[in-house]
């Protein structure tokens, strides 16, 4: 007889489309694939196989089933022959043998010592004194008595042998506590402790549904504030994720996986009917929990906290599930926002907007670096790049990785070949820096290592050299500010706020391509998003037209444009009217994109300008080098604005 637990591990390691495909021509059609029945003969694609759910059905003849049930009617095999068939073919072995030849699960000790502390620590919860503070805490969280029976949530007491008393009573000695984790033995000691004590306790299970750990929360300022089961012979993190046992079936459903950071997090998610959430036991995904995932779903959904913790998290996991071949969607949620808080304030239908805006994890990466102005000037770009190598390197699945490379081709305008050779050079190119800054150092990369990946933005980055230029602050709000009185009330599309930087401004300069583009954006907000995923509002170089900028862009929604007019200065609410001034504005008849590149173009003038100088004092052999950057810059200026000269003027 097969081991149940044996039959699940081939069912969910095996690819239902893959294994059928063998036997039928599918082409994929929507969410499912389509093909002729193999069992009437059909010539229509009437039979659907589903891998959402992992199984098939035809509506012609209604033959329907799941993996073993498709090889057992197409190939004549009975049940143990079915299994070992597909076990082959996911390369899990399967010993098909008599139930009393078997050997016993060495583990089942410990599943069982686990089970009967998961049953102790939720009666705790429910003892009306002992368990008070830890109800008190659970429904501050708002979870009531139904979450915490769904959940098995318990409380585990400060009684330091409470729990070893009850487990002795059951049969289970203390060697087996020890081993499953639930005590713990101090240098020094001779009678072992609770490893729990005075916290809630959050049941671990595997994916099968076995107890294999707890996760302990502090209520007060124990530290640390969540404690997990230590490593043991059922419990090992890095192979376990949270709620998977219940969270499978409705990854299948919906296609889709949801990861978020914390217990309460995938709790709250699941209550509120996202029940496709799961938690790793750590801050970000480990290979061997990204291909859990993958067996349920190939679409996951990073919604991490929106904390810097919380954004290297997100990116490190998305690294993980792209060599997994996962399609890896980021969410961001609100500063200062969680999924628990933010569902329980919210609900689920803003949450499952959140998830509609979700964006590929390389096109974020891009966003944040592109927003900061670090694609700006050939030396941060260059940075930029390296950022982003690793993750191209991570995508497995050929496709994406095109994609990723056309993308930092269209960021970065250069040619995607030459990014291509980069991208596969980049590991050696590392290990040869490493090597010269100390073999086997602290900072040397192993064989096959890569450099550290994408794990957050780098600094805000202005466009220029700030040291160049002389610098003056705002001039400061007047008393004697003009009341904004336009001449008639113009409206303007919101757009999600962005935050912008405090960078010292430049000088006042008569910028054209600056009042062309806050005139856009004072006809629709979006504009000014789009602009500042490029150029930040201090890379503006007129001061008023920077502030507008600014304001525009963070101003809260809702806000008319007599709000944004309290926020300025007095030359700033000057240039505002004369810009509402200036009679009818055609967005659609604007070029956009045009003014953008001039922004591109400027960042690469001061740069030619930089060289110039630097050119007057340099050896021949550094003119040389600077001539050749020179001429790249010039001819990138060209690509930008081909009707323009190097040096930005019209041509005749």
């Amino acid at each position: 007889m097969i081991p149940d637990e044996t039959v699940e591990q081939v069912r969910t390691a095996a690819d239902i489309v893959e294994v059928i495909s063998e036997f039928v021509p599918l082409k994929r059609s929507g969410g499912s694939w389509r093909g002729p029945c193999p069992f009437h003969q059909g010539k229509n694609p009437n039979f659907s196989v589903s891998p959402s759910t992992a199984s098939y059905h035809c509506f012609v003849c209604h033959e329907s089933g799941d993996v073993f049930t498709f090889v057992r009617k197409r190939l004549g095999l009975d049940w143990p022959s079915a299994v070992k068939f597909i076990g082959e073919k996911v390369g899990i072995e399967v010993i098909d043998a008599p139930r009393r030849a078997q050997a016993p699960d060495p583990n089942a000790p410990n599943y069982e010592a686990l089970a009967a502390a998961a049953e102790w620590f939720q009666r705790q919860l429910l003892d009306h004194e002992v368990g008070r503070a830890a109800r008190e805490y659970l429904e501050s969280r708002a979870l009531d008595p139904h979450a915490w029976q769904r959940f098995g949530l318990g409380f585990a007491p400060r009684d330091a042998q409470a729990l070893r008393r009850y487990l002795h009573s059951l049969g289970i000695d203390d060697a087996r506590q020890l081993e499953a984790g639930l005590l713990v033995l101090r240098d020094g000691e001779s009678e072992p402790r609770l490893r729990f004590r005075g916290r809630v306790m959050f049941p671990i299970q595997d994916e099968l549904g076995r107890h294999v750990g707890f996760g302990g929360r502090a209520m007060g300022d124990d530290q640390p504030k969540y404690l997990n089961s230590p490593e043991s012979p059922v419990f090992q993190k890095r192979r376990t994720l949270y709620g998977l046992h219940t969270a499978k079936q409705a990854m299948r459903r919906a296609a889709r996986a949801i990861v978020v950071e914390g217990y309460l997090d995938a709790i709250r998610l699941s209550l509120a009917g996202l029940e496709e959430v799961v938690a790793p036991l750590g801050t970000a995904l480990t290979e061997e929990q990204a291909q859990l995932l993958v067996r349920y779903a190939g679409d996951v959904f990073l919604l991490y906290d929106s904390d810097d913790a919380g954004q290297k998290a997100t990116f490190r996991s998305g690294l993980e599930l792209l060599r997994a071949k996962a399609k890896v969607q980021v969410v961001s949620l609100p500063d200062g926002e969680d999924p628990d808080t933010f569902v329980r304030k919210n609900g689920r239908a803003p949450m499952e907007a959140q998830l509609g805006h979700a964006i590929d994890l390389f096109d974020r990466q891009v966003q944040l670096l592109e927003r900061r102005g670090w694609f700006a000037d050939l030396r941060h770009r260059r940075s930029a790049i390296d950022k982003l190598l690793p993750t191209i390197r991570a995508a497995k699945e050929p496709l994406t990785r095109d994609m990723y490379l056309g993308r930092l081709a269209e960021a970065t305008h250069l040619d995607k070949v030459t990014l291509a050779a980069e991208a596969d050079a980049v590991p050696e190119i590392e290990r040869r820096r490493s090597a010269l800054s100390g073999s086997g150092g602290a900072g040397a990369l192993a064989e096959g290592e890569e450099p550290p990946p994408f794990d957050g933005p780098l600094p805000e980055y202005s466009g220029v050299d700030e040291g160049r230029i002389e610098t003056a602050p705002l001039p400061p709000p007047a008393s004697d500010k003009p009341v904004w009185t336009p001449g008639r009330k113009r409206g303007y599309k919101q757009g999600p706020e962005w935050q912008a930087t405090n960078i010292p401004p430049r000088p006042r300069r008569d910028e054209p391509v600056e009042r062309a583009l806050v005139r856009a954006m004072l006809v629709d907000r979006g504009v000014a998003e789009r602009v500042a995923e490029r150029h930040p509002p201090d890379a503006f170089r007129d001061a008023r037209y920077r502030e507008l900028f600014d304001v525009l862009l963070n101003a809260p929604l809702g806000d008319d444009l007599e709000q944004i007019a309290e926020r300025l200065s007095a030359e700033a609410v000057k240039a505002l009217r004369d810009l509402t001034d200036a009679g009818h504005y055609d967005l659609e008849a604007a070029d956009i994109g045009l003014s953008l590149s001039k922004l591109d173009a400027r960042v690469l003038e001061l740069r030619v300008d930089e060289i110039r100088d630097a050119m007057r004092t340099a050896s021949r052999e550094a003119q040389d080098t600077l001539m050749r950057e020179r001429l790249e810059l010039e001819a990138e200026m060209r690509r930008l604005l081909p009707m323009r000269s190097p040096r930005g003027k019209h041509k005749p």
